[in-house]
This record gives structure tokens, sequence and C-alpha cells, in this order.
């Protein structure tokens, strides 16, 4: 089994904090999104992953470090491949046409998920779906009677169905999807201005390829701030039920109160505090006479009397006596 991981966007959405680090290695409960991503779908595959490819821009060697340490501990080997232009969902993934071969999954590097199944693979293909409120900005697959895939339409904006794609993706044969994502460059087939992954689902439907819907338990989005501090929130309360080990023993806490669900790294100090609930501390940050709740507050951080509330602070970002609901980049300062 290989999986494959494109993750090449600028993530516009996630500035400040996507000026310094691709969005895919922010911090979730203490891990990097694409980490926890790959983790989860490592655990749902029901056998070894041979290989994990990351799709990138040129992000440089210490993310490429990063990236190749995170494929090695799922017993995989790792592989750095480059998207320079952003052409579309389809030409991201032919970017890996080397490693498109026997099973495979494709997940996009900005989505986590909760699920209690283990992939079949003995289906030809299977494409993850989760119903919404708005389909517009997904994509979106309908269902005959037999709950079978009959059609894939990319950001409708008419209603056809709500069930969304949610970026993760089963295929049987690698190859196969390889030739297909070819012959949509090859001919410059694009849908809305890109080449398009649902187009080239749709052509292997036509040939006869049987997709099926997976669902997931949770859906968790990262495109932007708001939405990955929910995403921390969410993921925290998976892990404290899973009972995992939450709070790192080399941090130092003193005279504070932690309300759970917490992360708190490793050899960070908490003084004369608050901090919980649904808080990511990532290592040696340091917050004294301060309230910190559903926050992610990343690496070497300094929260000195404030009170921070659905913020993401970012590593070597100092905030000082400041209100709630920030959004702080990499070694920003912010007094009031």
């Amino acid at each position: 089994m290989k999986i494959i991981v494109p993750m090449a966007g600028m993530g516009k959405r996630m500035r400040p904090h996507t000026l310094t680090v691709p969005k895919p290695l922010i911090p979730i409960a203490g891990k990097p999104i694409v980490q926890r991503l790959v983790e989860d779908i490592a655990k749902v595959c029901g056998e070894p992953v041979d290989e994990v490819a990351f799709i990138i821009g040129r992000f440089g060697a210490e993310v490429e470090k990063s990236l190749i340490a995170i494929a090695e501990s799922v017993g995989a080997k790792g592989t750095i491949v480059y998207q320079d232009e952003p052409l579309g969902t389809a030409h991201a993934i032919l970017c890996a046409k080397d490693s498109l071969s026997g099973p495979l999954v494709v997940a996009f590097a900005d989505t986590l998920f909760k699920a209690d199944f283990i992939l079949d693979s003995s289906a030809a293909g299977t494409i993850w779906v989760q119903r919404v409120d708005d389909p517009k900005p997904f994509g979106v697959v309908k269902l005959d009677a037999s709950g079978q895939i009959t059609d894939f339409v990319e950001k409708p904006q008419e209603f056809v169905s709500d069930l969304a794609i949610i970026g993760i993706y089963y295929f049987q044969d690698g190859a196969y999807l390889r030739d297909e994502l070819q012959f949509l460059l090859d001919h410059d087939i694009k849908d809305k201005g890109e080449y398009q992954l649902t187009n080239a689902l749709e052509n292997m439907k036509n040939k006869g390829t049987t997709f099926v819907p997976g669902r997931v338990t949770e859906w968790l989005d990262c495109g932007n701030k708001d939405a990955t501090v929910f995403t921390n929130q969410r993921y925290l309360e998976y892990l404290q039920e899973r009972g995992e080990e939450l709070v790192a023993k080399s941090a130092k806490i003193t005279n504070s109160v932690l309300i759970p669900p917490v992360y708190i790294g490793e050899n960070a100090i908490i003084t004369d505090s608050v901090v919980g609930p649904h808080v990511s501390l990532g290592s040696q940050s340091n917050v004294r006479s301060s309230v910190v709740s559903n926050s992610i507050v990343q690496q070497s951080a300094t929260v000195l009397h404030a009170n921070v509330a659905n913020s993401m602070i970012g590593n070597h970002a100092t905030v000082t006596g400041t209100p709630d609901d920030l959004s702080l980049g990499d070694y920003n300062t912010l007094r009031v």
C-alpha cells in the first residue's frame, strides 16, 4: 500500500502562519497536520504502508527532512516530488507518477478525519465523502439506489448532491489512475481552468470502474485559522477518548490549573495561569499569569498577562496583555 499526499499549495487562507512553514506542518495536538493524516490513514489501511510520496512546493531541506521522518514513523519509505505550478488536483497527483502503481490512497493534506473502519482493499475504488450543508465549494458525488457512485461533479453551483468529497481516495490500481490523469494533460481537458481529479474519476467510471462511497465518523477541515482551531479542539477530545497521555512529563506547571483536554509539549512552562480546555501548547513555550483556552500555541512561544481564546500563536511569537481571538505568526511580538 502507498499513500500519496499532495501538499504543494501556498496556504494563503492560513497566513500569517504559512509564511514560514507549509500549512500541513502546522501542529494539531502537538503533531503536524500531515503527520496526523498519514498516521490515521496507516491505521485504517489494514496492511503495511510501503511508501509515502509527498507532493510539495520548494519548501526547503528542513521541511523535506521532516516529511521523510513522518513516512519512516509509519514504517514506510518517504519520497519527495515537486509541483512547481498550481495546475489542479489531477496535475498535482500526476507529479508523483513514478509512485502511482499498485493499491494506494490519495489524501490531500488539509483534512483530518475520525474513523472506525478498516479499508476494504477488494473495492476497485473508494471515495470518502461527508454530507455538508453547502456543497458549492466541494467536489460532490451522486449515488444510485445500490449506493454506488454514478457522477462526480466539481464545485456545483446548482444543487446536485450534498455528499462532499473530503479529499481521501483509495485506488486498487494506481497505474490505471496514472494513465487516466495523463490522458487529461495530454488532451488538455480542464474544468474551471484546471486539471481536475474528478474528470479522471468520471472517465474511469464510464469505462466500468465501480466506485463506492466511504464514510468517516467525522471530517475535520484545516483550511483556515478558525477551522484549524476547531479541528484542534475535536482532535484533543478524540485523543482524550483514546486515553493518550497529552501532558509531557518534562513540562513545569506551577500554581496553575489545566482544564482538559489539553496538549502540553516538552519543557513547556506554565506559571500562575489557567490553560484549557482545548489548548495545544508547543514545546519550550512559556505561559505566565494568563488564561488560555481553545487555542494553538506553537513552539517556544510566550504568553504573558494575557487572556487568549480561539487563537493561533506562532513559533517564537510573544503575546503580552492582549485581548482574545488572535492569529499571530512566527517570531511576531504583540503588546497591549
